[in-house]
């Protein structure tokens, strides 16, 4: 049985793993790199250094357990920037548009290459996503992102026929929808314990249950733990939203805020009836979206983003815990796939997503510190994206400036943050107004209502933002 303090998938992972215990960091170490963050981000940059420079000496520090995190608890859909290429192209003009919408797809794929490559079990099918209308509101939103996406020669999306869209998707409650196949799914924790394998063979020394108490800067980095000191020529912050708990500069930068996810005991029969038994995963048109995705097992997830919101961006003890809406996600679950109305739910947990202001992540010098790099706020889409946050910050820390990392050093994410919120009150008090307005006009369209034009109004300063969580 899982462990009930871990998260679903870290649970399972462990429980496929049975690792030794824990050995945290002591005494005093010097390192060509240290990194701080043991999830996606810290560990695609630890071996994108050691397989550039195999004499580098890469040290991981993670504070509790390599997939504790977001890393480990998010919803294990691999999606791209596709569907952002409008707002790309508002921010950064189209042709790094268009390097961000083509790497994130090339992600994907090089994502499930390294697993193939490295024997990583990690349940990862690339069979694609579709993105719906569950109700009439939604219909036709992805038309002019399609539209643009053409015109620049980009588009790898295709309208899904009527008469195939309850197959494709899963679900008859679908109104309409496209597909990519360039996505997937994959069991999140067992990646991250993938790469922790792969990390350590390849000579990056990982130390959990190690947190950092204190960043000196100096020619030489110190990095204080409980136990030991790191020195360290070059640091990199791997935090996601752990950086506002030390760092009060990334306190506006980003806004915590929940996904929460429910899991069906295994039913592949059910499954298969419902046609939902395939890799790919399922995300609609609302602002908080709904996504769902199957596991080989034959078990099925459906999240939700944008349920807690964490006054003054407190990392909430609920963060950590079974979710609280556990009776509407499994009602929605119900509602989308009714052949799976007499299976039990597993298990339901929630996690801390950093959400920036424009829903894109950012990287950048800490107090402008050369030596000292930094990357944060992937929004609810990190899954892919985290292989290119590593790459950014492998860049950013290598002395030899190679060709081949140009455009990573320049591309534009790096700079670091492109907005802030407001103080708080007024950013939780915001939050709230917004989440509310967003939740009637929902309800108003599901239930085929108008809704009130205030709602409207609010709800749009959410989509600024792109949409929520998967």
């Amino acid at each position: 049985m899982p462990h009930p303090q871990l998260p679903f998938w870290l649970a399972e992972a462990l429980a496929a793993e049975q690792p030794a215990d824990p050995t945290p960091l002591q005494g005093h170490h010097d390192a060509d790199v240290c990194i701080v963050g043991g999830g996606f981000t810290g560990l695609w940059c630890a071996i994108h250094l050691k397989q550039a420079d195999p004499e580098l000496r890469v040290l991981v520090l993670e504070k509790g357990l390599c997939g504790g995190g977001a890393s480990g608890r998010n919803g294990g859909c691999l999606l791209t920037w596709s569907a952002k290429y409008p707002s790309l192209c508002k921010q950064f003009g189209e042709a790094q548009a268009a390097w961000l919408v083509r790497t994130s797809e090339q992600a994907v794929h090089e994502i499930a290459r390294f697993c193939e490559a490295h024997g990583i079990a990690a349940e990862l099918r690339v069979e694609g996503t579709c993105y719906t209308a569950t109700s009439e509101a939604q219909r036709g939103a992805m038309a002019p992102i399609m539209a643009r996406l053409d015109e620049a020669g980009l588009n790898q999306w295709q309208a899904i026929a009527a008469q195939d869209l309850a197959g494709q998707c899963g679900s008859a409650a679908h109104l309409e929808g496209v597909f990519s196949p360039h996505a997937g799914s994959v069991q999140p924790a067992l990646l991250v314990r993938g790469l922790l394998r792969v990390a350590r063979e390849l000579g990056v020394e990982v130390y959990e249950q190690t947190p950092m108490l204190r960043l000196e800067a100096g020619q030489a980095a110190r990095i204080q733990t409980p136990l030991g000191i790191v020195s360290a020529d070059k640091v990199v912050l791997a935090m996601n939203g752990a950086m506002v708990e030390q760092f009060r500069e990334f306190r506006r930068a980003i806004v915590l805020v929940s996904s929460d996810m429910v899991i069906t005991t295994p039913a592949p029969d059910a499954l298969a009836a419902q046609q939902m038994d395939h890799g790919r995963s399922t995300v609609d048109g609302r602002t908080f979206v709904y996504y769902a995705r199957s596991t080989p097992a034959g078990r099925l997830m459906l999240g939700k983003g944008g349920n807690t919101f964490a006054f003054a961006n407190r990392h909430l003890a609920q963060f950590d815990e079974p979710s609280r809406y556990l009776a509407p996600l499994t009602l929605a679950l119900h509602r989308f796939f009714p052949a799976l109305k007499d299976v039990p739910i597993a298990a339901s947990w929630c996690g801390a997503s950093d959400r920036s202001v424009d829903g894109l992540p950012f990287f950048g010098h800490w107090r402008r510190q050369p030596n000292i790099a930094y990357g944060l706020g992937y929004s609810g889409n990190g899954v892919a994206q985290s292989w290119i946050g590593g790459r950014i910050l492998a860049a950013m820390v290598r002395d030899d400036k190679r060709l081949e990392d140009e455009p990573w050093r320049r591309c534009a994410l790096v700079g670091g943050s492109r907005g802030y919120f407001p103080p708080e009150p007024i950013r939780w008090l915001g939050a709230m107004l917004v989440r509310s307005a967003i939740r009637r006009k929902e309800r108003a369209e599901d239930a085929g209502r108008p809704v009130r034009w205030y709602d409207k109004r609010l709800a749009s300063l959410a989509d600024a933002a792109g949409k929520a969580d998967k």
